[in-house]
């Protein structure tokens, strides 16, 4: 997903009714302080959770070792219940009736501290917390109660399967996470041709959307936002739309449609917010990069992530520590060093927006080391390049890997 706590996903939660408060005012406020313990320096009223828990997940993704406060932080962002809001300002005041429950904050912070390990009690009330709000289709609203949305059951899905869940067994009248993802998926052929759509609109009707197509071949995987490097998948890249009768070709679907969308653009989607001039849109380039590396669709994965390198650095500079976690994610997904990203080191960067890493042993040249050499060829780019070395060329190798409330 793009930022997902962006004025987009936000703006598309209000017009289809869901109970989310207007858009934060991006800059923060100069008569608050906020949390020292947590990443960013903007208003964290939507996103503090969100953010905190994508800053941290990427840290502990490329071998950082996330301060002790901000990852207490969190923890204590979560309401008896198990679940979490956005942002609660007091974590000593107990959650009521008013406290905006969230599935997307919720299942991100529990995909971050399953990643860290040692918070089972956490996540694991958490995780009961979501089952007890899932919805009769299988799927998830961004609050309790409200409609599914292919982006929150998506990453709702990939908190069940961070703790060991099973995705296909955690039921509601009989129907799971990947019910409501493929009546979700849009049917082959028209414009949607295999994309997700995020909700029907009030006729009932789905439109193609990237940032929910993105987070539904995730879901339909049942992956979350870490994904490794892996293997090409077997067939063409893009292969024609067929009937999505199984998650397995819904995912295929909907990856042969933003390979097909980042393709058109020279690697990158393109935002369509209504009344503005379309720009890149490097956050949901970000997830479709994950996405298509979970899927193994890795050519158009790497295009788009050399994209990004070259592109992304102020949209990051301007949108904070989740944004510079998205492209953590997208360059691990592909295998290419996020230390060495377009020459930036976007490691560096997140962990300058909160507390300093704890100290690991780990020194920086040998994380972008292991970081460089975990791309797609393996042992076999360090053969060739020994091999080129030998006969006195040299040839420079990038690699590549991962992804996304309203």
């Amino acid at each position: 997903m793009n930022v997902r706590r962006s004025a987009a996903v936000l703006a598309a939660v209000a017009v289809i009714g869901a109970a989310t408060p207007a858009v934060a005012d991006p800059s923060p406020s100069s008569s608050q302080a906020f949390p020292s313990a947590l990443y960013g320096s903007t208003d964290p009223k939507y996103d503090g959770v969100w953010r905190q828990s994508l800053a941290l997940l990427a840290q502990d993704t490329v071998g950082v070792k996330p301060a002790a406060k901000a990852v207490r932080w969190l923890e204590r962002q979560q309401c008896s219940d198990g679940s979490f809001a956005s942002y609660r300002p007091d974590p000593t005041a107990a959650c009521d009736a008013r406290t905006m429950r969230d599935t997307n904050a919720t299942s991100a912070a529990v995909q971050a501290l399953a990643a860290l390990g040692g918070h089972d009690d956490v996540t694991g009330k958490a995780v009961d917390w979501l089952k007890s709000v899932q919805n009769e289709d299988g799927g998830w609203g961004y609050s309790p109660g409200g409609a599914s949305d292919t982006n929150s059951t998506s990453v709702v899905t990939g908190a069940l399967a961070a703790t060991g869940e099973k995705p296909d067994r955690v039921e509601k009248d009989g129907k799971s996470p990947y019910d409501a993802l493929l009546k979700l998926a849009l049917p082959c052929g028209g414009d949607g041709d295999g994309a997700f759509a995020f909700q029907p609109d009030k006729k009932g009707k789905l439109a193609a959307n990237a940032d929910a197509t993105a987070a539904g071949v995730l879901g339909a995987l049942g992956k979350g936002m870490v994904v490794e490097p892996g293997t090409k998948a077997s067939g063409p890249a893009g292969a024609a739309c067929a009937k999505a009768s199984t998650p397995e070709q819904a995912a295929a679907n909907g990856a042969a449609w933003l390979t097909a969308a980042l393709a058109e653009d020279d690697g990158h989607l393109m935002s369509a917010l209504a009344g503005a001039e379309p720009q890149p849109d490097y956050g949901n380039t970000a997830d479709a990069v994950v996405a298509l590396a979970a899927k193994g669709d890795t050519a158009q994965a790497e295009k788009s992530v050399r994209w990004l390198a070259k592109n992304s650095a102020t949209w990051a500079a301007q949108s904070g520590p989740a944004a510079y976690a998205q492209l953590i994610l997208a360059a691990h997904a592909t295998g290419t060093n996020p230390r060495d990203f377009g020459g930036a080191d976007l490691v560096k960067q997140l962990n300058a927006t909160g507390p300093a890493p704890q100290a690991t042993g780990r020194t920086e040249a040998s994380a972008a080391k292991e970081d460089s050499g975990s791309d797609f060829f393996g042992v076999w780019w360090y053969v060739g390049v020994c091999l080129v070395a030998g006969i006195g060329i040299g040839f420079l190798f990038t690699g590549r890997k991962k992804q996304q409330h309203l």
